[in-house]
This record gives structure tokens, C-alpha cells and sequence, in this order.
């Protein structure tokens, strides 16, 4: 299993062969398939979103008073926050909840995740789970266990064919490589039809602060309101695509004995875990505090954007709204991104604003924060022509400030920081969150997604996270000398060698040069 986390947690699907080494590791060499003429599922969709229950008062509250297009949102900035309010959603869903990701891993955040959508579907919520394919191999025993449990249904995106065949699948990588380098990249999740969460957090340690070798600075929009009813449209349409299977497909059949076995290891993961030990170990009433998070929530208006599938297509519509989006600056354009590889069209699109004397300030990873050097290697020539284009450019810290606060969640001091949100802030009004990286493969290979939001208070609320991220204690400033020779600068020293953690991070920035770009 650690294999499997640590592999699939950096740059996500830069290869599938990465894919095709996770085999090895948990499965071995016997042979089970997906067959795809087993089960044709038929179109269905949402639940009508919840007459009942906390969330649809809180909901009715909100839109009784701003308008039946409103939704309360709330940012979710630390790590702490993108789980504890997860599960209090989870726990107080009354008929629905479904979650749609890139990758769930089978560590303590993302087994105390399942199980409590385990405890929902228990009583009675309809669940629907959504996950892409690119790490499930190995787990199709407990995913067929899952899928017989009343009231849970579980699809896969773009699946494999053969499930552990390293030989096998191999072949199909190389026969279906268009198809299968294709992934999901979106990240949702939904409760009643009336609150939904969304952004870039996959559901894993990294992500929520609980992984002792690196954690992520992650961003997450939670909103309560219309936005779930925007939010129900995506995944009803991903959960009916071609693209998509029902696990009912899997060769693997249900056994019960094991299930049992698996549902005591998930119940042993809350209760032991030391991880975990910030989070409520078992479901409990959240009403006092959903209540008061309530009073808290910035008012707004959303337009919910995501990339959709027809046929054996995918329409890539997230990548102009962005542009689109950042063209809207009259003064001031903050952009937060984790994962960015430039074009030329881009950079002419800094400078047409940088023309009309709209302050552009973009923060990213640097290397030393990154967990993929190959992002690093197409990003490194386009520094200077970010600033030259008047851009003030700076990458994060692997030792920011707010590790302690925002990042890592005690008992866990991780061994660095790196960055991961895809958020922006036009002009203190309007706001992006979602999981668009600024690089080839989100422009012209994955799925993506993001809300953009009208709202003043909320605007104001993301620049300021992104401010505080850009300030010399959490991030280096990166400038041109007299000379045009770029150097870096935080709270505490300069320096004129990108920054690095350690000398094979600089080795494996050098060599991933020889890579395509495209891919990442």
C-alpha cells in the first residue's frame, strides 16, 4: 500500500508506466478482467435534493433570502478544514451523497472517508462513488464487496481491461495509449443536492495534512446552495459518459467473509490510526457546528464549468474559461497553481494585461517544493518571460511559514511542503477554485473542473490565503538582475540558483528536459 500512495501522489498519470509498476507491487502476475458486455447500466441520476434535514434548511435559509441562484461559500484553506468538514458533511447527508475523484487512496484519510460514506449508506443515503481508474488496480475484491452493499454504487473512469496482467496490460497500454493517458482529474463531492465541495484535494493523507514524508497546500470551495444543484448536472453527466463503467463489470466476484474482514480493518483505521487523532473517530450530530460554520459563509452567486465527454470524446471547455476569466481583470489578477507549463499565448495574455496596468501576480511551485521535477524542467524556460511580461512571479517554499497552521495537522510534522491549489481572484470580486492545472494535459488531455464565483467577501477571503502564500516567509520572489539573470528571494536570504531540496531534485530536473511537455 505505500507503494501504491507514494507513486500516484506526485505529478499524478506523468506515465501510465508508473501505473504498470503499481502491479507488480500489490498483485503480482494472476490474470482478471473488466468485462465490458456483462452489464450495460442504464442513465440515472440525482436524488431531488433533500426536503429534510440540516443542509436543506441551511440551504432554504440562504436562498430565501439572496435569491433561489445564491449559495453560502466558505474556502477551505488548511488541511484540517478539507477533511473536518468533509465528514460533517458526510455525516449529516439524509438522502444523497455522491463523490466524484481522481485518486482515493487506501491510507487513514482516505479509509476513514469510506467508511463514513460506508455509515451513510448504512442508514439509509443513496451513495454513489465515481473514482477515476489510474489506481485501483489491485483493490477489485474490495471494490465488488462495496458495490453488493445496499444502497452504494461504485463506476470507474476510463478503466483498464485487464486488472493485473502486468505482460497483459502492458499490451493494452501501448494498443489504447490515446484512451487510457486520458484521465479524470475532477474532484467533487456533493451531499442532499445541497451542499457540494469542490477544488483540488484527492482524497489521501498528502492532502489533508497527514503524511509524514510531504503534505500538500491545498484549496477546496465549499458551498451550500445552488451551487450543489450546478454540481448534480457534472456528475449526472460523467456517471452516465461512455466513458465510465459499473464495477458490476469486474470479474471479481462479492464474498462476503471478506467483506467483513475488510469492513473490520476500515472500523480499525478510524479507531487507531494516530493520524488521526485531530478528527472525530465515529459519525456524529454536527448540528452546532454546521449551524455556526453557517453565520460564517460569504454569499455569491456560481457558474460551474467542466470539461464533458460524448462518445469517445472530451470537450475541453475549462481551459478558455480561464482565459476568459483572467481577461475580466480591470486591476488586479492573483493566480495560485500548483502545476504550470506556459505557451507563448499565454504569456501574450500577462503582457495585454500587464498593458492595461492590471497588476498580475502568479504563484507556483518551485523545485524545491515540487513533487515532480518534469513539471519543473518546461516551466524553468519560461520564468523570465512571465517577469519580462510584468508578471510578479513567485514559487513556493518547501519550508513555508504555514506549515505548522495551514498544512500539516498534529500529531504529523512532514518533511516538506509542496504546493497543489488551482485557485484566482480577479479583481477582489471574482473567484476560481477548482482542479485546472495550467499545463498541457489539463488544457488537452484530462477532465477538469472549477466554480467561478461573484462575490466580494469571497474574493477578498481567497487574496488574501494567496497574499499570505506570496509573502517572503512562505514563498520566494523571483526576479531578473540588471543583467537578466534570474535570482530568488524570501524573508531571509537570496539566492541565484533555483532552490532545490536536494542535488538529485536539480539531477532529475536536467534529465526531464528530454521529455514532451505535453504530457505534463
Amino acid at each position: 500500500m505505500k507503494a501504491l500512495a507514494r507513486c500516484g501522489s506526485g505529478r499524478h498519470q506523468v506515465t501510465v508506466l508508473c501505473t504498470l509498476a503499481l502491479t507488480i507491487v500489490i498483485s503480482g502476475c494472476a490474470s482478471k478482467s473488466l468485462d465490458r458486455e456483462t452489464v450495460t447500466m442504464p442513465p440515472s441520476h440525482a436524488e431531488a435534493p433533500a426536503r429534510s434535514g440540516l443542509l436543506a434548511e441551511l440551504a432554504a435559509v440562504i436562498q430565501a433570502e439572496n435569491g433561489e441562484e445564491y449559495s453560502g461559500f466558505h474556502i477551505l484553506d488548511s488541511s484540517f478544514d478539507g477533511l473536518y468538514w468533509r465528514l460533517a458533511l458526510i455525516d449529516s447527508a439524509t438522502t444523497s451523497l455522491d463523490i466524484q475523484t481522481y485518486l482515493w487512496y487506501p491510507d487513514a484519510s482516505g479509509k476513514l472517508m469510506l467508511e463514513r460514506a460506508i455509515h451513510a449508506a448504512q442508514r439509509g443515503v443513496k451513495v454513489r462513488l465515481l473514482v477515476d481508474d489510474l489506481i485501483l488496480q489491485g483493490h477489485d475484491q474490495f471494490i465488488a464487496n462495496l458495490e453488493a452493499q445496499p444502497n452504494i454504487e461504485f463506476r470507474m473512469f476510463n478503466p483498464w481491461e485487464d486488472r493485473t496482467n502486468l505482460v497483459e496490460r502492458a499490451g493494452e497500454m501501448i494498443a489504447e495509449m490515446e484512451r487510457l493517458n486520458s484521465r479524470m482529474h475532477d474532484k467533487l463531492m456533493i451531499v442532499d443536492g445541497r451542499a457540494a465541495v469542490i477544488g483540488g484535494r484527492n482524497l489521501g493523507d498528502h492532502y489533508f495534512g497527514l503524511s509524514d514524508a510531504y503534505n500538500f497546500h491545498d484549496t477546496d470551495l465549499l458551498g451550500i446552495g445552488y451551487i450543489a444543484t450546478q454540481a448534480n448536472g457534472m456528475f449526472d453527466m460523467f456517471w452516465n459518459s461512455e466513458w465510465v463503467e459499473s464495477s458490476l463489470n469486474l470479474s471479481t466476484r462479492p464474498n462476503k467473509a471478506i467483506a467483513q474482514q475488510q469492513w473490520q480493518n476500515l472500523l480499525d483505521n478510524s479507531a487507531n490510526a494516530p493520524q488521526l487523532e485531530a478528527f472525530p473517530r465515529k459519525p456524529r450530530d454536527w448540528s452546532d457546528e454546521l449551524t455556526s460554520f453557517a453565520a460564517r459563509l460569504r454569499i455569491g452567486s456560481s457558474k460551474l464549468v467542466y470539461d464533458e465527454t460524448s462518445g469517445d470524446q472530451i470537450s475541453q471547455n475549462v481551459i478558455s474559461s480561464m482565459f476568459n476569466f483572467f481577461t475580466l481583470a480591470q486591476s488586479e489578477l492573483l493566480i495560485m497553481n500548483a502545476y504550470v507549463i506556459p505557451s507563448q499565448t499565454a504569456i501574450d495574455c500577462m503582457q495585454k494585461l500587464e498593458d492595461r496596468n492590471v497588476e498580475v501576480s502568479i504563484l507556483t511551485n518551485s523545485l524545491a517544493s515540487h513533487d515532480v521535477p518534469a513539471v519543473n524542467s518546461h516551466y524553468e524556460p519560461w520564468r523570465d518571460d512571465f517577469i519580462r511580461a510584468g508578471v510578479d512571479l513567485y514559487e513556493m517554499r518547501a519550508d513555508p511559514a504555514i506549515q505548522q497552521s495551514i498544512v500539516d495537522v498534529p500529531p504529523v510534522a512532514a518533511g516538506f511542503t509542496g504546493l497543489h491549489s488551482k485557485s484566482a481572484v480577479v479583481d477582489r470580486r471574482f473567484v476560481f477554485i477548482g482542479s485546472m492545472n495550467l499545463d498541457p494535459r489539463s488544457a488537452r488531455i484530462n477532465t477538469e473542473m472549477g466554480a467561478f464565483v461573484d462575490s466580494p467577501a469571497l474574493a477578498e477571503d481567497m487574496a488574501a490565503i494567496i497574499k499570505r502564500d506570496m509573502s517572503g516567509e512562505n514563498a520566494w520572489r523571483v526576479k531578473l538582475d540588471e543583467d537578466g539573470d534570474t535570482y530568488w528571494q524570501n524573508s531571509v536570504e537570496t539566492v541565484t540558483t533555483q532552490p532545490s531540496r536536494e542535488v538529485m531534485q536539480r539531477v532529475m530536473n536536467t534529465l526531464m528536459k528530454l521529455g514532451p511537455k505535453e504530457q505534463y
